[in-house]
């Protein structure tokens, strides 16, 4: 007699598989699927958990996150389900959300959609700040600490940031370059070091850059020069050396340049005499080298010209006469020679002048007691060395200014 137990159990399987078949095959019964996590209407940031509860009489084989009618290709397969949505490649604003559950039949339900509002943040110094919506933060004198996060460049729609007289350490990040929108940058008085980054240069729509009083290094790029919007510069009391590059004269719209308390070397490059826009000149306490050309003239404009402590020779020029709207006029402890241009007495609008500590020769003009408008006693500084002290100018001295001649070397007069 033959055994027919394994054919018997071969056709067991092949039948019991083909009912399982069958069985899929004839299913037309959809799965049930609901969020449950967020809230229609939450406003959502960063990456988020869509959490959702799905079955199905025959079971669930998937469930998949759909965004504004498109797939993200977020799946899960297991339970609990849950799906992550990464909303930082999305703008901000209003997105519908569901989520497709897929049965082991290949039968489909779309959950009831709900509406997350996408509103993109920055967390900095603690604070919470829309991406979307920040166009100005102001944290002047605030009392921060610390260095300046690299995430402040997620804010691109930024126009105006100040943080300056705070205790902020540390280099400028890169990432700051990523604000193109920026027309004020003000970063002074903390204690930021090292050098200006490369990317600071993008920043095409400046109109101020105030990095002053900080403890800065390295030179100043020629790519400065990109900045042609710029109206206000001011890098004063830093550590910055190098020389002053040519491209600065880009910057045609200049009305303030400070370059004071640094540690420049070179001369004073001859493209700064055409930015004839120039309401402030601020060189001082640097190692400047060179003359003062008559292009000087030029800046018809100024009323504060800067110029002491450096190591600037040559005679000052007569077209210092032309610079009519001058209220202060600085060229102490230079090594200036020559005698000192009758057309000084031009600048009647002048309340500040000092000239000592140089090397000037001859007279003194009669034209200077044209500048009645003089205050030989000014209160906001000490000055040890004042006027016209420490020359080699000649008496007699015209009577306006007999007074603050002060000590002289008469050696070379006659």
């Amino acid at each position: 007699m033959k055994r027919l137990y394994p054919l018997l159990f071969i056709s067991v399987l092949i039948y019991w598989g083909c009912e399982e078949e069958h069985s899929h095959e004839h299913d037309t019964t959809p799965p049930t699927v609901t969020i449950t996590s967020p809230q229609s209407g939450s406003t959502v940031s960063d990456s988020i958990t869509i959490t959702c509860m799905s079955s199905d009489n025959e079971g669930v084989e998937k469930v998949e996150l759909w965004v504004n009618g498109v797939s993200t290709g977020v799946i899960d397969n297991t339970e609990p389900y849950s799906l992550n949505w990464n909303t930082t490649t999305h703008e901000d604003g209003s997105f519908t959300i569901i989520v497709r559950s897929y049965d082991l039949s290949g039968n489909t339900t779309d959950s009831e959609p709900i509406t997350l509002v996408v509103y993109k943040t920055v967390e900095l110094w603690g604070v919470v700040y829309s991406v979307g919506n920040t166009t100005e933060l102001n944290l002047y004198n605030n009392d921060l600490t610390g260095s300046i996060p690299p995430e402040i460049g997620n804010l691109t729609n930024l126009t105006d940031l100040n943080l300056s007289y705070n205790q902020l350490t540390g280099s400028i990040p890169s990432e700051i370059g990523n604000l193109t929108n920026l027309t004020d940058l003000v970063l002074w008085g903390n204690q930021l070091t090292g050098s200006i980054p490369s990317e600071m240069w993008n920043l095409t729509n400046l109109k101020l850059l105030y990095l002053r009083n900080n403890l800065l290094t390295g030179s100043i790029p020629p790519e400065i020069g990109n900045l042609t919007n710029l109206i206000t510069l001011r890098l004063g009391i830093n550590q910055l050396t190098g020389s002053i590059p040519p491209e600065i004269g880009n910057l045609t719209n200049l009305t303030y340049l400070n370059l004071w308390n640094n540690q420049l070397t070179g001369n004073i490059p001859e493209s700064i005499w055409d930015l004839v826009e120039l309401v402030r000149l601020d060189l001082d306490v640097n190692q400047l080298t060179g003359s003062i050309p008559s292009e000087i003239g030029n800046l018809t404009n100024l009323t504060d010209l800067n110029l002491q402590s450096n190591q600037l020779t040559g005679s000052i020029p007569s077209e210092i006469g032309n610079l009519t709207n001058l209220n202060h006029l600085f060229l102490y402890f230079n090594q200036l020679t020559g005698s000192i241009p009758s057309e000084i007495g031009n600048l009647t609008n002048l309340t500040y002048l000092n000239l000592s500590g140089n090397q000037l020769t001859g007279s003194i003009p009669e034209s200077i007691c044209e500048l009645t408008n003089l205050n030989w006693s000014p209160d906001f500084i000490d000055w040890y060395y004042s006027y016209l002290y420490h020359n080699q100018l000649c008496p007699p001295y015209p009577s306006c200014v007999e007074d603050y001649v002060g000590e002289q070397d008469t050696s070379g007069c006659d």
